[in-house]
């Protein structure tokens, strides 16, 4: 109880100093809708009814929970992230929130059936009061990574405090059960990673040019000019950033390698007809995946992102190369055969080779998530 009452002072605390920053960064268009939602509850009232609550981070989490929230009339659903927020709404049967900053959740958060959480969502005060006003509590997709391991010994006392609030958690593997173990975790199952169980549905056919096809996914600054540099002659080179904000930035990059060397170029509502295309909007990236010839995998290729989902390539078989910067997502490159890990210096060598098609193995157990929730 002490730790409790500890931990929301200081969280009240921490939320009064920030309150000037939280206003200056609610006009970036990154955080219009999360942090007036989150921090000042701005359109954001509590859940309407006592339904199966579920809560993911961002877009890759929410996407991930599809196979299990169609499985149910209704749900209630909170994320974090813009761009989580907008996946959420995608799904028609989920009431969808985002997830206000820790103290608020005493006043905001009601019953509900089961409280479910992806991953490292692990915010004490909303397992405090959803152990205390729902029938149970699951963290799901559990996972802990190399890197941050040792981040989360320091604080091995909290989070075997927080673990006395969670009834069930399922882990991604063996050794993720072993490491939430080893930090005071109880009843903990391996039932594998969700994302393995997702079905990527296109919704938008475009016509697979004569050339061949390279697909530059999910890219971050620094990464752009990697790929340009590295670019194949008598190919098309799509770039897909990661975050809209830098659709314009990358494209002056792109105008610029372009007419150095005198190729043609534009963005993707003027058709797959130019040498580098770049991708300004939202939810192409799976069309995109599904008529490429090869996919290099952004996040993976600069030292401060940690990769991406390969299983978005995987499931459409088609040849992935990524960089060597997956520790956010080794466990997902675990379910892929004939992913291609490379130093950057080594990608224009991979784009001129014959690659092996990717696909997904070890799927997850549904099954055993599902009997879980259901209370």
């Amino acid at each position: 109880m002490a730790i409790n009452i500890i931990y929301y002072i200081f969280a009240f605390f921490l939320y009064l100093i920030s309150i000037p920053f939280l206003i200056f960064f609610s006009f970036k268009k990154k955080y219009t809708k999360s942090i007036p939602a989150r921090f000042f509850l701005i359109k954001n009232p509590p859940f309407k009814k006592p339904l199966n609550h579920f809560h993911s981070c961002s877009l890759g989490e929410t996407k991930a929970l599809k196979p299990i929230i169609e499985h149910f009339d209704e749900v209630n659903l909170s994320v974090i992230t813009n761009t989580g927020y907008e996946e959420a709404k995608k799904y028609k049967n989920a009431d969808v929130r985002f997830l206000p900053f820790e103290i608020f959740l005493p006043f905001w958060q009601k019953k509900c059936k089961s409280l479910v959480v992806v991953e490292a969502e692990l915010w004490l005060m909303l397992f405090i009061i959803a152990k205390k006003r729902c029938q149970k509590t699951i963290l799901i997709n559990a996972r802990i990574s190399n890197r941050s391991y040792p981040k989360y010994l320091k604080f091995k006392w909290f989070y075997k405090h927080l673990f006395k609030y969670i009834d069930v958690i399922l882990a991604q593997s063996d050794i993720d059960k072993k490491r939430l173990l080893s930090l005071g975790a109880k009843n903990v199952k391996v039932v594998g990673n969700i994302k393995s169980i997702v079905e990527y549905k296109i919704t938008k056919h475009y016509k697979k040019p004569n050339k061949e096809l390279i697909i530059a996914g999910s890219t971050h600054e620094g990464e752009e000019e990697i790929i340009l540099n590295a670019y194949k002659k008598n190919s098309i080179l799509v770039i897909v950033p990661r975050h809209p904000e830098r659709f314009d930035e990358v494209y002056e990059k792109i105008k610029k390698f372009a007419t150095k060397n005198n190729l043609s170029y534009g963005r993707i509502n003027e058709g797959l007809n130019k040498d580098i295309i770049l991708v300004d909007k939202m939810g192409e990236l799976i069309n995109l995946y599904a008529i490429a010839d090869k996919v290099i995998l952004g996040g993976s290729f600069v030292d401060n992102v940690g990769g991406h989902n390969p299983l978005e390539i995987a499931y459409f078989n088609k040849p992935l190369i990524s960089g060597k910067y997956i520790f956010n997502q080794y466990s997902l490159f675990e379910l892929v055969e004939n992913a291609n890990i490379i130093e950057k210096e080594e990608l224009k060598e991979y784009l001129n080779k014959d690659l092996k098609p990717t696909k997904i193995k070890n799927r997850a157990n549904i099954d055993e998530i599902l009997k879980e929730i259901d209370v």
